[in-house]
């Protein structure tokens, strides 16, 4: 399979692209400093931004599926997300294919989790109400394409490796989840790729 990835000198996004090329996947990668990724068989590195859409297009043009794992960025960049989106969208449209699997975030729509408590709710999203607000634009764009999208949406992130134990629930994180390793996120995309799985869907993931 040919697959695009965005974000991939980012943690989650580097756990992508080792787990893509040991498939045998080939992969283009859209990186801002490609000298951060080491050569390998199968990558392809184009140097460029997400919100640059020359860049995003000429990484799109023929995958077979597009991985996102940017993450907001706050006020230094606080659409970020967005125009990524719009230009991965905009791009896939035209010349790439179908298949589009971004990471998101469950805290972004903490406010109508009914497994939340109230303080919870009232706190997280002032903390961060900026990067969740690009979380919820670029849901918002990617659900308007008539793309075969999945938003996955991890709990709070941290650095431990794969489980394969963590637990998955459509929207909101399953009952008393509360966090979740890059490392199962990174699994569980790939799971979703290859099966084709949660087409149309924003699964939440915790432990």
């Amino acid at each position: 399979m040919r697959v695009a990835l965005l974000g991939g000198t980012g943690r989650i996004g580097g756990l992508l692209l080792a787990q893509a090329l040991e498939s045998g996947h080939e992969v283009t990668v859209l990186a801002r400093n490609t000298d951060a990724l080491t050569p390998a068989g199968g990558l392809t590195t184009i140097s460029g931004d997400a919100t640059d859409a020359q860049a995003v297009a000429a990484t799109v043009d023929g995958a077979d599926a597009v991985l996102s794992a940017l993450g907001p960025r706050g006020a230094k960049a606080p659409s970020l997300l967005e125009s990524a989106a719009r230009n991965t969208v905009l791009a896939m449209s035209k010349i790439g294919g179908r298949r589009l699997i971004c990471v998101s975030a469950a805290g972004a729509f903490i406010e109508g989790d009914p497994n939340m408590s109230a303080v919870v709710k009232f706190i997280l999203p002032k903390v961060f109400a900026t990067q969740f607000a690009d979380v919820r634009a670029m849901e918002q764009v990617i659900r308007a394409s008539d793309l075969d999208w999945t938003l996955v949406r991890p709990t709070r992130l941290v650095n431990s490796g794969v489980t394969q134990k963590y637990r998955t629930a459509p929207d909101y994180a399953p009952p008393g989840g509360r966090k979740i390793s890059r490392a199962d996120v990174a699994q569980f995309i790939g799971t979703v790729l290859e099966q084709d799985a949660w087409l149309k869907a924003a699964p939440a993931l915790a432990y």
